[in-house]
């Protein structure tokens, strides 16, 4: 009997492990075959010196009040015709709102749907008490040691100009796209865009536009950031989280300190946002997660080329593993953030109210009122309350990765990033596209940015800087996305 016990579980475990294996190697690669893109005659270094020359104008959004700096958005527009001659000779230059910009590049094809590359203006401020963290001056706009540095220079200035750069060198070359071409510069992005690209998107829909697919700052060319995979991986952001604030409210009696009841209004909004913190909406790997991990699958070493291959198996495990760090746990569920709380003014008065604020980054699938009914499912009791706050922002849309969109970005980056593994990610941060939703048919976002794990906290952060070289990159893959386009047409 026990031989027989052992056979049946050789024989199962043989069998699963064939399962397994043919199961993975059925998991070919998705990467598309590009040849490497010809090198453009670009001048690197001239280039960075005008990315350099962009960041010294302090296009600074303020969330305080909306404050703008308007004499420098003015310089930069200034700056920007000087630079750039000829794209300001080819294009319709429109100011919208005063301090925001939107470009036309009439089309040879009025029956192709126009394309639009988005970047933004403004850039945040320096965090008080950091300034002397920097190596260089964030609005010296200094080309040094082989890097542009200052505030901008990644986000989002370098975008702004590297789009500049390959549009005036296609017009340069007498390059005309048969698409029309939108350039989109909003100039508060930062702080919500209301006033740019939602103006910029308003006033297309007024004339009847209707985009195939717009493209702004997203995800990466990440370098050993994903563990398991030798290769940079670059991301193409599909759809973008939402956010929602919700108010959390505790009453209880209020008091001189020296005669407490048992259970005051802090504590009670304490245990509630205790709850609140320990259930998490429900996350699974799923939706656009599931897409990304089906495509980088086949590019990793061997181990974790099984695991995501067979999530039916694996999957509890390898969620359990994403779930530890906070990026990767992001894209498997709305995410749950305590970020402020308020209550009591003196140390020895008892306050009738506490409150705190949640805030909550909304996955694809899930809205801000399933949240607010999660959390009065979890927080309620002991007379607390759960409102939202402000107007929340939904996830957007899902965009194709069938389209002839995504196949022309993809393409692109495999041209000009060689060996890089491209596959679709989500943006868990909000950028000026969503303002496009209601013109474009699919919208992407993508930075031709590199970054290395150590780079990330330059992102809003100290010491944010771009390299000459991959600035260069960046140049080519705007100027190869417009020739591949009309290729493609």
């Amino acid at each position: 009997m026990l031989r027989r016990i052992l056979t049946g579980l050789t024989l199962a475990l043989v069998l699963l492990a064939a399962a397994l294996a043919i199961n993975t190697l059925r998991q070919g690669s998705r990467q598309l075959g590009v040849a490497p893109a010809a090198p453009l005659d670009i001048d690197a270094n001239a280039a960075a010196a005008r990315l350099a020359g962009a960041i010294r104008f302090r296009t600074v959004s303020h969330e305080a009040g909306g404050k703008t700096e308007g004499e420098e958005f003015l310089k930069l527009h200034a700056y920007l015709a000087e630079k750039f001659p000829r794209v300001h000779a080819a294009l319709k230059r429109e100011t919208v709102n005063e301090y925001s910009l939107l470009y036309t590049w009439p089309g040879s094809d009025p029956a192709v749907k126009p394309i639009m590359l988005m970047a933004h203006q403004d850039v945040v401020p320096i965090a008080p008490g950091t300034e002397k963290d920097w190596l260089v001056e964030p609005f010296a706009g200094l080309v040094k040691d082989g890097f542009v540095w200052g505030r901008g220079s990644w986000d989002d200035k370098g975008n702004v100009l590297a789009i500049m750069e390959a549009v005036e060198f296609l017009v340069s070359n007498g390059f005309q796209p048969r698409q029309t071409v939108y350039l989109a510069f909003g100039h508060d992005e930062e702080i919500g865009g209301d006033k740019g690209a939602a103006a910029i998107a308003a006033l297309l829909k007024s004339r009847g536009a209707k985009l195939e697919f717009a493209i702004d700052e997203g995800l990466l060319v990440t370098e050993g950031i994903l563990k398991g995979i030798a290769h940079p991986v670059a991301l193409i952001g599909i759809a973008e989280k939402g956010s929602a604030t919700i108010e959390l409210g505790a009453t209880g009696p209020s008091g001189h300190s020296s005669m407490p009841a048992r259970h005051g209004s802090i504590g009670a909004l304490a245990r509630a946002l205790t709850r609140v913190e320990d259930h998490p909406m429900p996350g699974a790997i799923k939706g656009v997660a599931r897409e990304m991990f089906a495509v980088i699958a086949p590019e990793m070493n061997l181990l974790n080329r099984v695991m995501l291959s067979n999530l039916w198996l694996t999957g509890p495990l390898v969620q359990a593993q994403l779930e530890k760090g906070p990026s990767t746990n992001a894209m498997l569920r709305t995410t749950t953030a305590l970020t402020v709380v308020q209550g009591g003014n003196k140390e020895n008065v008892l306050p009738g109210r506490a409150t705190a604020l949640v805030n909550f980054r909304l996955l694809p699938g899930d809205s801000a009122a399933s949240v607010l009914e999660h959390v009065k499912s979890v927080a309620g009791g002991e007379n607390i309350t759960a409102t939202l706050r402000g107007t929340p922002r939904e996830a957007s849309p899902v965009s194709q990765t069938d389209s002839s969109a995504y196949r022309l970005i993809n393409a692109t980056i495999r041209a000009n990033f060689p060996g890089a593994v491209v596959a679709p990610g989500l943006m868990v941060g909000g950028t000026d596209s969503r303002h496009m939703a209601g013109i474009a048919d699919n919208i992407y976002h993508f930075m031709p940015t590199r970054a290395r794990a150590e780079d990330l906290p330059r992102f809003h952060g100290t010491n944010e800087r771009i390299a000459v070289t991959n600035y260069a990159e960046a140049i080519r893959f705007y100027a190869g996305l417009l020739r591949l386009a009309n290729a493609s047409r």
